[in-house]
């Protein structure tokens, strides 16, 4: 069976700071109109920091929507024509103060594709370099640093309940299961 949907007509129908909201006809498969609402999205990077062998630098910041005060790894949206690493380095920066050379690229993903294209790109950092934070003027975070078993069993008690935050520490969880971080 097809799948593939085709644009007919986009309509932007508020154009924000960070992204945009859209209310665009499609031709489905069958040859039949529908309307897909979603949030164009610049893209985002997240930064896994590692601050030795065990320990990872998250910010606790309040997020309105959900009203509640989160514990995430560091991460921002994408300034027009910036690469994904400039983006993780600065973000790291800004919300941490500390710099690296040493990063690499984990995984990406699409945090919400059923109405965002969004797609999310984590990064893991090690070699960091203390300094000074900098947020944006709209931003308040604190950073914590927990360690990297005490953060997964956060995800499992509900303290950690940010997409990005889980998905990065359960892949690398995955990836180093036998390596000494998760013993």
């Amino acid at each position: 069976m097809k799948l593939k949907e085709k644009a007919y007509k986009k309509n932007t129908v508020y154009k924000g700071k960070a992204v945009d909201f859209c209310n665009d006809t499609v031709i489905l498969p069958n040859n039949k109109k529908a309307t897909r609402e979603y949030i164009d999205h610049p893209g985002a990077v997240a930064v896994v920091p590692f601050v030795n062998k065990t320990d990872i630098i998250f910010v606790k910041q309040f997020r309105y929507p959900v009203n509640e005060i989160t514990y995430e790894i560091p991460a921002g949206k994408l300034d027009k024509k910036e690469s994904l690493l400039k983006c993780a380095k600065r973000e790291l920066e800004e919300e941490t103060g500390y710099k690296t050379k040493n990063i690499k690229k984990l995984i990406s993903f699409w945090p919400t594709p059923a109405f965002s294209n969004e797609e999310l790109y984590i990064y893991t950092a090690t070699n960091l370099i203390p300094g000074k934070s900098h947020p944006d003027s709209d931003e308040f975070v604190n950073t914590v640093i927990i360690p990297f078993k005490k953060a997964l069993q956060m995800i499992y008690n509900g303290k950690i309940k940010d997409s990005k935050t889980i998905i990065a520490l359960t892949v690398l969880a995955s990836s180093i299961k036998n390596s000494e971080i998760i013993k």
